[in-house]
Parts: C-alpha cells; sequence; structure tokens
C-alpha cells in the first residue's frame, strides 16, 4: 500500500512564515557531490522496458496520516526511485515532518498538556496523584533522540508545592512526564536523526537508504 495520504492546504507553499528550520535544508545532501539535480542523473544501466525510473521525487502533504498518528506539513525527497518486482523502491529517501504536540500528550495520558517552553525545550503539565494528593506537575527538558525514538527526559520538575515535598517525589513522577514516542507507520528503513521543539509540535528528520515506498507484488 502507497504509505501517504496527501492533503496539501489551499493556497499553501510550505511551513508557516516565520519558520527557523534547524540541521540540513529539506531535501538536502548528507554528502558531497551526491545532490541529484533534476534531468542530470543517469538511469541505472539494468532498467527493464516494463520498469519505471526517477531521477528524484518530492511529496508535500499537509497531513499524513498513520495507523497509531498523524504527522503535519511533511515533506519527503527520494532520489533514484525505481519500481520492479520489489515494488517502488527510493535509493535514498529523506523525510521532515512534525510529531502535534497534542498526539504526544494523548500518549502520556490523563490530562497532560504538552508545549514549546524557552530555550528550545519541550514543557510537559499534567495532574499526578501522590501520596493522597492529586498535584499539578510541571516539567521541562530537552529533545533528544535516542535508539531512534523521540525523547524528552525531565531537567526541571515544579510540583507548585514546598521545595522539600518537590525533591522528595520528584523521581516519582519522573516517569508520568517522560516522554519516549516512537513514528510509527512509516516505510521500514527510515531512521530518526534529529528533532527540534517547534511552536505546533517536534520537528523530526528522517533519512534512509533502499527504503519501500510500496511494496510489490513479490514482496
Amino acid at each position: 500500500m502507497v504509505w501517504w495520504t496527501m492533503t496539501t492546504p489551499a493556497g499553501s507553499d510550505g511551513p508557516s512564515g516565520g519558520e527557523q528550520r534547524s540541521g540540513r535544508p529539506a531535501g538536502s545532501a548528507t554528502t558531497p557531490g551526491s545532490a541529484t539535480t533534476p534531468g542530470s542523473a543517469t538511469p541505472p544501466a539494468d532498467l527493464t522496458p516494463e520498469e519505471v525510473w526517477l531521477a528524484d521525487l518530492g511529496l508535500d502533504a499537509g497531513t499524513l496520516v498513520l495507523p497509531d498518528s498523524t504527522l503535519t506539513d511533511v515533506r519527503a525527497t527520494g532520489q533514484g526511485v525505481r519500481s520492479g518486482p520489489d515494488g517502488l523502491v527510493a535509493d535514498r529517501l529523506e523525510v521532515q515532518a512534525t510529531v502535534p504536540f497534542d498526539d504526544i500528550a494523548g500518549e502520556l495520558g490523563g490530562d497532560s498538556r504538552v508545549g514549546a517552553a524557552a530555550d528550545g525545550q519541550a514543557l510537559v503539565v499534567r495532574t499526578v496523584e501522590v501520596l493522597g494528593r492529586d498535584l499539578t506537575v510541571s516539567a521541562t527538558g530537552t529533545v533528544e533522540v535516542e535508539d531512534g525514538l523521540l525523547v524528552v527526559e525531565p531537567q526541571s520538575i515544579d510540583l507548585g508545592g514546598p521545595g522539600v515535598l518537590s525533591r522528595a517525589t520528584a523521581s516519582v513522577v519522573r516517569r508520568f512526564v517522560t516522554i519516549e514516542h516512537a513514528i510509527e507507520g512509516l516505510p521500514e528503513g527510515l531512521v530518526l536523526l534529529e528533532v527540534d521543539v517547534r511552536d505546533d509540535g517536534f520537528r523530526a528528520d528522517l533519512e534512509g537508504d533502499d527504503v519501500v515506498l510500496v511494496e510489490g507484488s513479490g514482496s
């Protein structure tokens, strides 16, 4: 099955104004001389009459609906895309997409709210029961990539109570405000490389080689 469902908003020509992208620009090559210029690449020598080859392929989607989550503002750039018995395969695929804060909050459960904090950090606010009391926990942390997961480990936890109470219970509530999110449903072979905190969610950068976009009849 084709893995993307595209819905580009009317009049949309990319990210909203003022967005600052970190890391590599969308669709940029990772090694010198590896970028593909449209129309300049040479098709594979073993390409058969039944196959189709695209030097490069770009797809933009306002929304990408996956089995277990939704991504927004999706940009996918493929290079060396070839059809054949194995389906539609890209020699290289780069994807940039935003994981909405609401999706992460839903995973945490309860009345969790997730948003952007100062200095590029993420904020988690939720109610946690501690020693028979309902406490409003506010935690901030830096987003990182660990073992292919989007992870936010709290670096600061505020329980809204006396300092002694906060220090004694911070370790207990830490697990309730720790984010560990897997971006699932995308083609196998894509690896999460980088994540930034934006105003509307976590901006993820994924890349992979020999990525199957559409399964073939022999798969």
